[in-house]
């Protein structure tokens, strides 16, 4: 991939998990108050770990530690992506809000893994 087209799919890539992770703070505003410290605290934390550790890993000068945080990052997602599935189960999230977010997870998902697999080459 050509710095220049690497440097615009990292700008987008940042794009979509900053709108993601608002969206996850945004959708958790409504859920009960007991689930302040269970699911609510969980998936923030989890939502802003998918677009930290992607930033701190682009950071840094290393091929195999990029590749960790890449890793990390991804781990994050798939754990928000089951998360939001426990709050749609849950009847914490309305069934559009889940397909909306979980939509948002698989693109965020799918240009993740290109990063970790062009890691592989």
């Amino acid at each position: 991939m050509e710095q220049n087209n690497k440097g615009q799919f990292h700008d987008i890539l940042k794009i979509k998990m900053d709108d993601f992770v608002h969206l996850i703070y945004k959708l958790t505003r409504d859920f009960p108050k007991e689930e302040l410290y269970g699911v609510v605290s969980q998936i923030r934390r989890a939502a802003l770990s998918i677009i930290l550790n992607y930033i701190e890993g682009y950071a840094r000068q290393k091929d195999k530690v990029y590749k960790n945080f890449l890793e990390i990052s991804y781990g994050s997602l798939k754990e928000v992506k089951y998360l939001l599935f426990f709050s749609y189960k849950e009847n914490y999230l309305s069934k559009f809000d889940y397909q909306k977010s979980l939509k948002m997870a698989d693109e965020i998902g799918a240009m993740l893994w290109k990063t970790i697999e062009a890691r592989n080459t």
